[in-house]
Parts: structure tokens; C-alpha cells; sequence
């Protein structure tokens, strides 16, 4: 009987994926990940394991080079940086993600972002909790221009919310040509749209070619008042060049929901700068987002280990006869 181990933190026994995973004959082992884990935790936690149902745990070469009976890794998210894919599939062990499960959920935050951002309301909130009664003027939406880095699935759910608030969208992606058939939104190189956003979102995945991405030379390109909202990895942003850069007034604010080291660290550079407002990493943590994701993420490692997963982000690197994994 397969054993399952699930650390993703808002799963727990029996609920729907629990049900469904058992009810295809499987064991569940629940770890929630909480913190950060070891090394030799994650290791001891994998330990008999076929497949891991997971969050952000740190999945690396050498983790996945001590668990030789784990044969499919599942992501309950779209990111999934923090796991060796190049590894995993030299093992034979198939990685997958839930491409667009939150997708909805992130472009509501989104909004609100640009709405906090634009209408000043966390500085609003926190001058009446310190007994002041700010009344600085805000921003509207409306005829301002949004710049999306990137074009997946939860880019593609901002856009229409972006224009229903009257704003102008511009897009900079790798997706091919002929997979930009939105008329709404306008696809141009980063540099023009770093130079014509009001506000810039990210929405794009970490690679090595994304990884800050966005750094002093980009900031000196953007409006003095524009803003910066991410809500995809916080290493896409070079975090002591953007301190700068609102510091002293190159751009005028951001609103982070992800960070490259989480929970934020003490001697952050993003810490006290006036402008930048770091979230706790929101964005697709909702409940109906969180249950989707789940239940879609049981039924992928079902098909996972039936030989026939639907979501591989390793499926080309995979041999095409994976190695047997011994049972130790």
C-alpha cells in the first residue's frame, strides 16, 4: 500500500484530499511544514514515503538522493523553485505542480494591492492605530497603467479585473505569439513597459534568467511614481536595490507579498523603508483556493503514481524507462 506523506500545512486527516487519497488504497502520513525543516528532518520525514504531497519544502538533490522509495513529488501551488527538478527526474521521480489552481485567488490580492498601494490604506490604518488622522490624498485606478510581468494563469485573471476598474494593460512574457490572443492587453518588451507602467505586478515564475530580474538598472527606468506589487517570488526582485530605489524616491512604493527569504528576516533591507508594505505571503491562500488545490493535488499524485501524471513540470527530463526505486 502506498504511503503518502502530506506537509503541505492547511491539510490535514480527513478532509477531501486525505478522503481521496485513502480511498485509492493509499496511507497518509501528515508532517505539516511549519518553520523551516532540516535537512536530516526532511530525510527522516520521506523515510519509506512513495510519494509527498508538499508546500515549499526545500526538496533538494541531496534530500532526494537519501529517499530512494519516493517516486512522485506533488506541489500544492504553481512555484516550485524550492524543488530539484533535475534531480528528482535523474531519480525517476516525477515533479508536478497545479498550473493555475490559485489563479483567482492571486488576482483578487493583486487589486487589492494596487488598491491599498494607490489609496495609502495600510499607512492610513496604522497612523489612526498611533493615534494620528493621516489625510493624505490617494490614487485612482482609473486611465493609470498596469504593467503584468508575465502572462500565466493568474496574470491572465488580473487583466480583466484590471479593466474593469478602467485601467490600460500592458504585458512583457515569454509565452509564444500566438498564445497572446487577449486585444485587451498590450505585449511589449520590459523595457517599455518598466518605462510606461504606473504600476508593475509580477507575475512570473523564478529561473535563473528571472532571478532579480528587477534591479537598480530596471528601477531607473520606471516613474517616480510608480509602484511595484509581487506577488509571485520575492528573488525576482534585487530587495537592496528596490530599498534604494524608494528610499530615495526613484520609484514611489511597493507592496510585497512574497520576500526571498520567508518569514522576514530582522536585518531585511525592506525593513522601516517608507513606501514598502511586506505582506505575510497571502495571495492564494483563500478557502476555496486552498480546498481546489488539495483535492486536485491528491488526485495528481493518484496519477502519479498510476504512471500518468497530468501536471510533470520534469515530464521532458524524464528517461523514458525511470530507474527503479528500490523499496529501502
Amino acid at each position: 500500500m502506498p504511503r503518502i506523506l502530506i506537509t503541505t500545512d492547511y491539510l490535514r486527516p480527513g478532509d477531501e484530499a486525505d478522503h481521496h487519497l485513502r480511498a485509492h488504497g493509499h496511507t497518509t502520513v501528515h508532517a505539516p511544514l511549519v518553520g523551516t525543516r532540516g535537512h536530516e528532518q526532511l530525510v527522516a520525514a520521506l523515510d519509506g514515503i512513495d510519494a509527498a504531497l508538499v508546500g515549499h519544502d526545500p526538496l533538494t538533490a541531496q534530500v532526494l538522493s537519501e529517499v530512494p522509495r519516493l517516486r512522485a513529488i506533488v506541489r500544492t501551488g504553481v512555484g516550485h523553485d524550492s524543488i530539484d527538478v533535475v534531480a528528482a527526474a535523474q531519480l525517476g521521480i516525477t515533479v508536478s505542480n497545479l498550473p493555475g489552481i490559485n489563479a483567482n485567488a492571486v488576482a483578487e490580492y493583486t487589486l487589492g494591492l494596487l488598491l491599498a498601494a494607490a489609496r495609502r490604506l495600510v499607512q492610513s490604518a496604522t497612523g489612526v492605530a498611533a493615534g494620528r488622522w493621516p489625510r493624505q490624498d490617494g490614487h485612482e485606478l482609473r486611465g493609470a497603467t498596469l504593467g503584468l510581468i508575465g502572462y500565466g494563469a493568474a496574470a491572465r485573471a488580473v487583466v480583466p479585473l484590471a479593466r474593469a476598474f478602467g485601467m490600460e494593460v500592458l504585458c512583457t512574457t515569454g509565452v509564444p505569439q500566438d498564445e497572446r490572443s487577449d486585444p485587451s492587453v498590450r505585449f511589449v518588451a520590459l523595457p517599455e513597459l518598466l518605462a510606461a507602467s504606473d504600476y508593475v505586478s509580477v507575475h512570473t515564475a523564478l529561473t535563473d534568467r528571472t532571478r532579480g530580474l528587477l534591479d537598480a538598472s530596471a528601477f531607473r527606468r520606471m516613474k517616480p511614481t510608480a509602484v511595484l506589487v509581487n506577488t509571485a517570488r520575492g528573488a525576482v526582485v534585487d530587495e537592496q536595490a528596490l530599498a534604494d530605489a524608494v528610499r530615495t524616491g526613484e520609484i514611489a512604493a511597493a507592496a510585497l507579498d512574497v520576500v526571498s527569504e520567508e518569514p522576514l528576516p530582522a536585518d531585511s533591507p525592506l525593513r522601516d523603508v517608507e513606501g514598502i508594505v511586506v505582506f505575510s505571503h497571502l495571495a492564494g491562500q483563500t478557502a476555496q483556493a486552498r480546498a481546489a488545490a488539495g483535492l486536485e493535488g491528491a488526485a495528481e499524485v493518484v496519477a502519479a503514481l498510476a504512471g500518468r501524471p497530468r501536471f510533470a513540470v520534469n515530464a521532458h527530463l524524464l528517461p523514458h524507462a525511470p530507474p527503479a526505486r528500490r523499496d529501502g
